[in-house]
């Protein structure tokens, strides 16, 4: 198998037609030795259906089902560990990312010239809803993991047998895919191009996923909330020893104001830099307790192969 091109899906019957049309059709201008792999997040419309039945008209489209809704990032992995390909795509199924650009990717990688190569979003930034988060968790994402080459990208991309298996050998339940393809380093290159709009069926992850998401990327990659908290609790204890300080100069040279206004403002004080460190530490305790469980990151009912 040359190629494999993994797409989750979760409730998209509206899409399923145009991306098996344009995934197929640009597939098939590189080469005819590939297969489509699309893992079905625990639909509960016709998404299933409508599979099945361009299964039944092609054959290289295989489908992934898994027992429940486990998640984006479940899903790829999902996809990834059935693909059989010496190349390996990665792609949304909103068609939001163009898989006519998987050509180009293709190229770069059969020449050897890199070993991972994923598309990089150009274009003016759309500062509305979900785009303005976005674009402010890439600039933020950037700076607190020092990792290069991770703003303005996702999960689109291709990658090499090699840079696969690495990427597969991440085994932590709680997982943020374009960190770890840049983590795991090898040569990696991009394209560019320009993300379009939506403009069929609705986005099914929810602001509330992506922040989720968001916050795993952050703790799974930094080490600054916890230093942020460290320097909150000394920034405390300097602030509160030149008080003391003062305190007892104040009493001593009897121009103490009485009144319980510093005190009250002293233990809010403390208390919210406490609160804040419990938050941060509970965060990491969380990810802690999940990775000892050891629980399946994703179940299969059924590979339709």
């Amino acid at each position: 198998m040359e190629i494999s091109l993994v797409i989750p899906l979760y409730n998209e019957e509206a899409v399923v037609p145009e991306l098996i049309s344009r995934t197929i059709g640009s597939l098939e201008k590189i080469k005819k030795d590939f297969e489509l792999i699309i893992v079905d997040d625990g639909s509960s419309d016709k998404t299933l259906e409508l599979l099945k039945y361009y299964r039944k008209k092609d054959k290289r489209i295989k489908i992934l089902q898994l027992s429940r809704n486990f998640g984006h990032q479940a899903a790829y992995t999902a996809g990834m560990e059935k693909a059989k390909g010496s190349f390996v795509g990665l792609m949304d199924g909103d068609l939001q990312d163009p898989p006519e650009l998987f050509a180009d990717m293709y190229a770069l990688l059969s020449e050897d010239k890199a070993d991972v190569i994923y598309g990089k979003r150009t274009g003016k930034i759309t500062f509305k809803g979900r785009s303005v988060l976005t674009h402010w968790f890439h600039k933020g994402f950037k700076r607190l993991s020092g990792l290069e080459g991770i703003e303005h990208v996702g999960n689109f991309s291709m990658m090499n047998r090699t840079a696969l298996m690495a990427m597969l050998a991440f085994s932590e339940k709680t997982r943020y895919l374009p960190g770890i393809r840049r983590f795991i380093g090898f040569r990696q290159e991009f394209v560019e191009y320009k993300r379009k709009e939506r403009n069929i069926g609705r986005s099914k992850m929810k602001m509330g996923q992506l922040i989720s998401l968001s916050s795993d990327a952050i703790f799974s990659f930094s080490k600054v909330p916890i230093k942020i908290c460290l320097y909150l609790g000394l920034i405390g204890v300097i602030v509160f020893f030149i008080a003391g300080i003062y305190t007892i100069i104040a009493k001593i040279a009897g121009f103490a104001v009485l009144g319980w206004s510093s005190t009250l403002l002293s233990i809010f004080f403390l208390g919210s830099i406490q609160l804040t460190f419990m938050g941060v530490l509970g965060e990491y305790i969380y990810r802690i307790h999940k990775e000892s469980q050891n629980r399946p990151l994703f179940l299969v009912k059924d590979f339709y192969s």
